[in-house]
């Protein structure tokens, strides 16, 4: 099939319900100013076996249960419908033909005259369900007789598909059916919000719901005629990175699709970055061209697999500033206005002038809270937000394009010319970019420390500890930056034990080895210990160490000579470790003789 063209099937009519479902395809060109007269079916495919069959052109076709049902409830008396379904208008045996398709997907339900929604079969009471929103929407309030059956209808498949996002993006009308009920879209969306059920759905659901009837909403305000500002059509809706943080928990058959789905609805033209539907390539590849399209071909991405939905990224970067509040939208249930405390650089004055000190940004899966930092990494066109993990850093949103409060003219802003005067990168992040972990979730936080240390090749366990306590150096060392001295005296304390089981490691190798040490290890021992003095003082380290009972790196504080041993700090090591109860660290203390 040429590109530019598409297959449509032309529905035949039968007043037999029980009768053989017949169809005929055909070609057509997709380039035209207005919509077409087709319709597009957005359902979801449900399981990969095919029971059931119809007949193409006389020729018989496998397909699924879900697409049959719908097929046999589409289906005239007397008028033949012509319809665009993926599943048979697409060669789904050819990779490239697939590629080329779901590329103009967009376009496709942009240019249908209906996009039907098929939710399934009646179930549950919900031919009842959809006529209590109908009517709700109706008479603009009404309470809700039939929760049970509302319930039910929202938690089907098809609000969970990643793919739905874009079918009703792209929509000019839809209209949804369940079984042979039927409801406008616009209604179905006014019906719901009339009906007042955020306090009646689960928090998931709820955001779930949002996103999709935000899109269904606004398929009446939409032109009749399609258009768009480059060869590549796209509905120009959000930045890619802002779509995949909003959506990445939606699900799909093909991992792949995960990025697939949002590009029609990007407003970055990621195809002019190489970055377009291609099913010859594996999710790793594919995510590992994601992520330099973030961030630039000047991070290392360091682990990444075919089977998960994560990455650990390092780079080099600066901080711009620190998340003061979040509060929710007034006027937008699914946006949140983040206040920024900016960084008392001079070369980022340009970037509080145009983007001010209030960001409007989209809900994401991982909410943006007080205390996490933004910073710009080296390469980077947009600003990522990040959130501190003891050795590295969780990644809230990779691409961050604020929205500027009513105070700040942001205009047509060129990214890289507002952020040029910013040259300087002096912290080294180790980010953990995951789709599977929700970082808002205690039991999921841990799960970070595992991702954190992939992957390790340490040669020997001081090594180890050494590349632990580097990484927990660099992230206080930013934290210091945005003034959360807390966390960073936290992290210090971290890398003081880390120094210490290094320690204990080595003295128990000399005990078991014979022969004088290793070199190697006595620069790597050196190397941590300078480093520590270095960032903090002597005085600091000496008392964390003491009063956290960290018996070796208080012994070898003391013998280092780059101690001042005056009284005064001595004794308030010696106070630390006494509260604590360590004895062994405060006769350390004494035996030097100034305590």
């Amino acid at each position: 099939m040429s590109r530019g063209h598409i297959r449509l099937l032309q529905l035949l009519p039968s007043k037999n319900e029980d009768a053989a479902i017949h169809c005929q395809l055909f070609c057509t060109a997709l380039d035209s100013k207005g919509t077409r007269p087709y319709e597009a079916l957005s359902y979801v495919w449900g399981s990969e076996d095919k029971p059931c069959s119809i007949f193409i052109d006389g020729c018989n076709l496998a397909v699924g249960k879900n697409l049959y049902a719908a097929l046999l409830h589409l289906r005239d008396h007397s008028i033949q419908r012509t319809i665009w379904i993926d599943a048979i208008c697409i060669n789904q045996g050819d990779n490239e033909e697939k590629g080329h398709q779901v590329q103009s997907m967009a376009k496709i339900y942009a240019k249908a005259s209906r996009v039907i929604v098929w939710l399934g079969e009646e179930a549950a009471g919900s031919d009842q369900a959809l006529e209590e929103i109908r009517i709700a929407a109706e008479l603009s309030t009404r309470r809700l007789d039939n929760k049970a059956g509302i319930l039910p209808l929202l938690q089907r498949p098809w609000f969970q598909r990643i793919w739905v996002l874009q079918e009703v993006a792209a929509a000019r009308h839809i209209l949804i059916k369940c079984g042979s009920a039927e409801v406008d879209g616009f209604a179905f969306c006014s019906g719901l919000n009339a009906l007042n059920l955020s306090n009646e759905l689960p928090a998931d659901l709820q955001a779930r719901i949002l996103s999709v009837t935000y899109l269904i909403r606004g398929a009446i305000f939409r032109p009749k005629y399609a258009t768009s500002q480059s060869d590549n059509f796209s509905l120009d809706i959000r930045p890619l990175g802002e779509l995949i943080e909003m959506y990445h928990t939606r699900e799909a058959t093909d991992r792949r699709d995960k990025v697939y789905a949002l590009l029609g609805m990007s407003s970055d033209n990621p195809t002019a970055a190489g970055l377009f539907a291609d099913y010859k390539i594996s999710w790793k590849q594919l995510f590992n061209k994601l992520i330099h399209f973030f961030l630039s071909e000047l991070v290392s991405v360091v682990g990444l697999s075919d089977d998960k939905e994560n990455a650990v990224i390092e780079g080099k970067g600066c901080i711009l500033g620190e998340v003061s509040s979040v509060k929710r939208n007034a006027t937008w249930e699914d946006r949140q206005d983040v206040a920024i405390t900016w960084s008392n650089v001079l070369s980022y004055i340009c970037v509080k002038e145009a983007w001010g000190s209030c960001w409007t940004l989209p809900t994401t899966v991982k909410s943006v809270q007080k205390g996490d930092v933004v910073c710009l990494l080296q390469g980077a066109s947009r600003p990522t937000i990040l959130r501190s993990y003891n050795d590295h850093w969780a990644v809230i949103m990779i691409a961050v394009s604020p929205a500027g409060d009513s105070q700040a003219t942001t205009g047509d802003i060129k990214w890289s010319e507002l952020l040029q005067p910013i040259t300087v990168f002096p912290h080294n992040f180790r980010l953990i970019w995951d789709w599977d972990i929700n970082a808002n979730k205690q039991q999921d936080k841990n799960n970070y420390d595992y991702f954190a240390s992939i992957p390790e090749h340490s040669k020997t366990e001081l090594e180890g500890c050494r590349n632990v306590a580097t990484r927990i150096r660099n992230v206080r060392l930013a934290l210091q930056e945005v003034k959360q001295y807390e966390v960073a005296v936290k992290n210090l304390r971290e890398e003081t034990a880390v120094l210490e089981r290094a320690l204990r490691s080595m003295s128990n190798l000399k005990k078991t080895c014979v022969g004088s040490e290793d070199s190697e290890q006595e620069d790597a021992k050196e190397t941590m210990v300078n480093q520590l003095i270095e960032d903090k003082g002597q005085w600091t380290l000496l008392c964390l160490a003491a009063g956290n009972g960290h018996e070796t790196v208080v012994k070898l504080l003391l013998n280092t000579g780059k101690v001042n041993l005056h009284r005064e700090e001595l004794r308030t090591a010696r106070w630390f470790a006494a509260q604590k109860g360590y004895k062994a660290i405060v006769k350390l203390l004494l035996d030097t003789g100034k305590v």
